[in-house]
């Protein structure tokens, strides 16, 4: 049990550092001009590569964390999407996001 409860605390952790990285490279290229970008960027980028170590720190094989991770990565998204951009998931997304929890526990927890 505290193996999943590290999982998902990584899992978190790695989610969050991703979708505020897209998001901090999406407000360069977007909202930023010139020398400006760079910092913005570049934070981005280091928020990237952390997603990339802490989601490989998980202890659990990858063809099962990979799992968590969607469902994971799902939920953060919308989350970070609204606090940054104020996004409000349509139902469509949240029917779509449903499905996407559903097969990344079925990945995670299924039988091999």
């Amino acid at each position: 049990m505290l193996r999943y409860v590290i999982v998902i605390g990584l899992l978190i952790l790695a989610t969050t550092m991703e979708t505020i990285g897209d998001a901090l490279v999406r407000i360069g290229i977007y909202d930023r001009v010139g020398i400006t970008r760079l910092p913005v960027m570049l934070g981005g980028a280091t928020l990237l590569f952390g997603y990339g170590v802490m989601l490989n720190l998980a202890p659990l094989p990858f063809e099962k964390v990979v799992g968590l991770y969607i469902a994971t990565l799902f939920i953060v998204w919308q989350i970070v999407s609204f606090v940054t951009f104020r996004t409000v998931p349509s139902l469509t997304i949240i029917a779509g996001g449903t499905l996407i929890i559903v097969g990344g526990l079925v990945v995670s927890f299924g039988e091999s």
